[in-house]
Formats: C-alpha cells, structure tokens, sequence
C-alpha cells in the first residue's frame, strides 16, 4: 500500500470539485506493491538495413536467455518508409511468451532519431510522414496517437534537435556508458529548468555475436550486445501498460548489463527511518533534513562501489557502497525552489557470457539512478 508521512500527504491534497485528491504528477510511489523488470528498449533487427545477422528469432531468444521482462525492438522506420507495422511487428517472429514485446520503432527523420513506445499497435506511418513538420504539429500527431516518445542518444551522431517539451523520456545511456556525458549534461539542463524528464538506457544494438570472427560487427557485438546498458522499471504490474508508465514516472534504473546489480534511491522524509519516496517521486520539500539510502540490488563483485551524488546538475557527495550493499546522505532540499537528487555509481563491472569484450570497453561506471524530486511544479 502507498505509505505518506502526514506533512506529504496534506501538500499533495489538492481540491478538485470539493474533494480532496491526490495530484497525480506528486507522484509518491508504493515501495512494496510492484516489481522490479529490466529490457532494452533500442535494440534493432534485420528491419533496420544496417544490422546484419540480428534476425527477431535471435534477438527475442537472446533476451530470453538473459532474463529480461520486456523489449522494444526498434528499428528504424526510414528504412521501411514508416511501415512498421508490416515489417518488425507482423514478422511472425515476433512473438514471445516470457517477454513483454512493446510496439515501436526508431523514428528516424533529419532532426534526430527518437524511440517511440507503445502497448498495442498503432499508425506509426502517421508520425513518420511529418517528422519535418514544425514541432507543434508533432506533438498533436504523438498526442493524438497516444504514444510515449523518448529522445534517443541526444547528443550523439543523429542528436536530438526537437523540443524537449515532447518528450517523455530521454536515452541517457546508450551503448557503452564512456560516450554518454553530454547526454547526461543535456539531460541535467532540462531538468534543472523544471522539466521532469526520466532517464532510460538503450544498448543500440545491430549485430549479434559470431564466434571466430573478425569483422568489424561481429567485434562489436561482443563489445556492446543486447542489455548494454539494462533499463529497469518498478510497475505495479506485469503488462506492457505498466512498463512504459513507469518509464514515464521515472521509476527506473539503469545498469550496465543484465546481470550487474541494480541501483535504487529513496528518502526518508519525517526521520523514522521508512522510506517515503522512490526515484521518480515528486514531493513538496519539508523543512527537515531528508535522509537518503542507495541500496545495491543483485549480486556484488568483489571490490569497492562508490557512489557519486548528483544535486541540481552538481556533485554533491561522494560515497562508498557499505558491505551491506547500501550507502546514505542527509540533506534538507530548499523550501520554495525546486531541487532534485540522483546517483551514479562506479565499481567493478560484472561479466556478460557471450560478450566477451564488454568488460575492456565498459569503464567504471555500473549503474545510474533517475531523481527524487522536490517543488517541482506539478503543472508545468
């Protein structure tokens, strides 16, 4: 059950037509009723004509076999002329009974690229054909279509030059974690000027693993594979409804492969040591201190973990991951301006099997935290 500390609850009723409710952008997450999934939400097939042996079979068995939860296969809709209805999702591959299979594609256009996500099918050749129109007009074709659109590797080649006030969500980290700052850095303006934007990950992957070879794609693929990096969500429910709701919500993590632990970030807010807010949570700030935890979720490697506290778009603290998995600070967010807390962590990187190369290219970095919010507007 959702569980509010009683100076929370009273900020976050609002009068609507003489009653009290709940403002749903206050969003205060329930920290026991939901479960944790991971998937890769920018992985492409041979749909996409610059991928080579990655057939929707192998990518929905690869992904089985690691675990994941859910899966945008999102290929890119130029190469198809925005009929991905009849290429990627009416492939009689794709299909899964262990996977959430999401509908999307890479929308593809001369301003960026962006993964587009949804629950059930819908008329992706709409979107494709004003991707030039102005953004005004993109943004009431999204709107009307009822699709979550999140910026792919903003900064990277084919950046994202449309207006963030259209976006859900924002690929933070693509591929390997070392080409991702400015992503990052972009991803900090947006939210320091009020924009409460998640972050989500994506591997970018084209190529699957071909033993003995020495081409440039099949290195790659033992370099970068389906699951570099692991997009987390914690949803109420198992459904494709669910998964990209919480995307939306921010009530996501993201680690370096699938099999790296999981980075988690709460608060306590009245100092009874209980959580009250999870990442994605908006809440009015009190006026005492909020005391924070990161908590490493899966298995550890041997070796120090340490955590990097982000505030406002700035460093903040620099801690070590206890032998208990977890890590605190304490500080008391400004009473009227809006401020936002999030985490990075470095460590030792856990082996992928099968991609053999992953750890020479991976860097420190294994997992990074969305915020916790405070004062943001609710009605921006």
């Amino acid at each position: 059950m959702y569980r509010l500390a009683p100076l929370v609850l009273a900020a976050l009723l609002v009068p609507v037509a003489g009653h009290a409710q709940i403002n749903d952008k206050f969003v205060v997450a329930s920290l026991t009723d939901g479960v944790w999934m991971k998937g890769d939400l920018h992985v492409h097939s041979r749909h996409s004509l610059d991928s080579t042996n990655h057939s929707e079979r192998r990518i929905i068995e690869d992904a089985e076999r690691i675990g994941f939860d859910f899966l945008l296969i999102s290929d890119h809709d130029n190469h198809v002329d925005g009929d991905t209805a009849h290429h990627t999702w009416s492939d009689p591959d794709f299909r899964s009974d262990k996977l959430l299979l999401l509908y999307g594609a890479e929308w593809t256009t001369n301003r960026g690229h962006a993964a587009i996500l949804s629950a059930t099918p819908y008329d992706h050749k709409t979107l494709y054909d004003i991707r030039d129109a102005r953004d005004v007009q993109v943004q009431k074709v999204k709107d009307g279509l009822g699709v979550h659109l999140s910026a792919n590797h903003p900064s990277n080649k084919d950046h994202f030059g449309y207006s963030y006030d259209m976006v859900d969500s924002m690929e933070v980290w693509n591929g390997i974690w070392s080409n991702n700052r400015a992503n990052v850095m972009i991803w900090d303006d947006m939210l320091r000027s009020g924009r409460k934007i998640a972050a989500r990950g994506g591997s970018d992957s084209h190529h699957g693993t071909v033993p003995g070879s020495t081409a440039r794609q099949a290195v790659e693929a033992t370099e970068k594979n389906i699951g570099t990096p692991s997009t987390w969500v914690f949803a109420p429910a198992r459904s494709r409804e669910a998964v990209i709701a919480a995307i939306g919500r921010g009530r996501v993590s993201i680690s370096a492969n699938p099999f790296a632990p999981r980075v988690e970030l709460t608060a306590d807010m009245d100092g009874d040591d209980r959580a009250d807010l999870m990442m994605g949570d908006n809440a009015p700030a009190p006026s005492n201190p909020v005391r924070f935890t990161v908590r490493l979720a899966g298995k550890r490697e041997a070796g120090p973990y340490h955590v990097r506290v982000v505030k406002d778009g700035e460093s903040f603290a620099t801690l070590d991951i206890g032998a208990d998995g977890t890590a605190r600070f304490t500080d008391t967010p400004a009473a009227t301006a809006r401020s936002y807390y999030r985490v990075e962590v470095d460590g030792p990187q856990t082996p992928y099997p099968g991609v053999d190369n992953h750890l020479k290219v991976a860097g420190p970095t294994v997992a990074l935290s969305n915020p916790i919010f405070f004062n943001f507007d609710p009605n921006f």
